[in-house]
């Protein structure tokens, strides 16, 4: 695991954070070695919660409850519970579970904290690469005791991307917005990628990794945490009309301030409907 060290100087919601994913990250390292034999359960065409998405869970909800009582809760599995403040924790414990399920090694645990209607501090944390990606509002970002920047490419033909890609769960209509929008990028970029985790996704841009990062029809808890390490990293998010609403509309468009408008003249027109 990262060495708890290496986030000193953080914020105390930072550090409650970390050591909260450290802890849930054991038994999902654990289950994935023994993926054969975890207990599943089918919530809906394509869509797996396995008994490893609920420990890890119950271990964050656990951990997070105990270091802010008064804290509310928005939960993949267990979904909202109401806190006393207006400071609320958004959680995944797996993004990425078909991954999981599969024995594909990219997945990871997303906590968001948000105050308000303001996102302020997240954590994405890959417990298979040992890599912690977190930030806090005004604090800037970072993988593990790195500091993060956005890719400063300019041009689309050197850039990659990530989407993500329909499957059985999306609609007809879903399927035909994304055909649209692939069938604009692919002429104009060095590659495309699908590796079936948004939170990932979203550090991955932070990184500079990728050049940008777009996809619809997901929830919160896929987006809050990645979303403040990507601003911190200096990168430039909206949601797929343009606006600020990710977390309410599912959807987002994440780049770096060269490419931002370049690519929401090619996306966005793609999902009006």
């Amino acid at each position: 695991m990262v060495n708890q060290l290496r986030i000193v100087g953080r914020s105390a919601h930072l550090n409650v954070m970390c050591n909260a994913a450290f802890k849930a990250a054991r038994g999902l390292v654990r289950d994935f070695g023994e993926v054969e034999n975890l207990q599943v359960s089918r919530k809906g065409p394509g869509d797996f919660v396995s008994t490893a998405d609920k420990k890890a869970e119950e271990i964050l909800f656990t951990e997070l409850k105990k270091a802010r009582p008064s804290y509310g809760f928005i939960m993949e599995e267990s979904g909202v519970v109401q806190g006393d403040e207006d400071s609320t924790w958004i959680i995944d414990p797996l993004d990425g579970t078909t991954n999981f399920l599969h024995g594909i090694p990219h997945f990871a645990i997303s906590v968001g904290l948000k105050k308000g209607d303001e996102l302020i501090a997240g954590i994405v944390y890959d417990p298979i690469k040992d890599e912690l990606f977190y930030a806090e509002k005004g604090g800037g970002a970072f993988l593990n005791a790195r500091r993060l920047r956005v890719s400063s490419r300019q041009n689309l033909q050197d850039s990659v991307l990530a989407t993500g890609i329909p499957c059985i769960r999306h609609t007809p209509l879903e399927r035909k917005q994304f055909e649209n929008a692939l069938d604009k990028v692919m002429p104009l970029v060095a590659g495309v990628r699908r590796f079936g985790a948004a939170s990932l996704d979203l550090a991955y841009v932070a990184a500079g990794r990728y050049e940008g990062y777009w996809e619809p029809a997901l929830k919160s808890w896929d987006l809050a945490g990645g979303i403040v390490i990507l601003r911190e990293a200096g990168g430039f998010v909206c949601d797929l009309k343009g606006g600020e609403d990710m977390l309410e509309t599912g959807s987002i468009l994440a780049t770096n301030q060269s490419l931002k408008q370049t690519l929401k003249d090619l996306l966005l027109p793609e999902y009006k409907l």
